[in-house]
């Protein structure tokens, strides 16, 4: 399977433990290509249809849903996990997570 930059999948990241994110949801692959071509895991954002304005979270529009990037739940998952490709974020949503999670790694 190839993941790309930025494709939207559906991910099952349970189990999981206290507060993280819970069940089979969309997710944003973050990580770098170079990073997507090598390894057995990708860099994951959940995505929400709850809007809660928190300061790390992107809003995004997915197949005509409103909803959040939860950048504050970034993590790694292994490639297992993607179920299948939704579709694939383009334009001001990309700069707008790249600014937001260059934002929360240097202060």
């Amino acid at each position: 399977m190839v993941i790309n930059r930025f494709d939207v999948f559906l991910v099952n990241l349970d189990p999981t433990i206290g507060s993280e994110v819970k069940k089979t949801r969309p997710c944003i692959v973050v990580s770098p290509q170079e990073l997507n071509d090598v390894l057995n895991t990708v860099i994951i954002v959940p995505l929400t249809s709850k809007i809660s304005n928190y300061p790390m979270r992107v809003k995004v529009k997915v197949n005509d849903t409103e909803g959040e990037a939860m950048l504050d739940h970034i993590r790694a998952v292994d490639k297992k996990r993607l179920v299948k490709k939704i579709t694939h974020i383009r334009g001001i949503i990309q700069d707008n997570i790249c600014d937001t999670l260059s934002e929360m790694f240097t202060k």
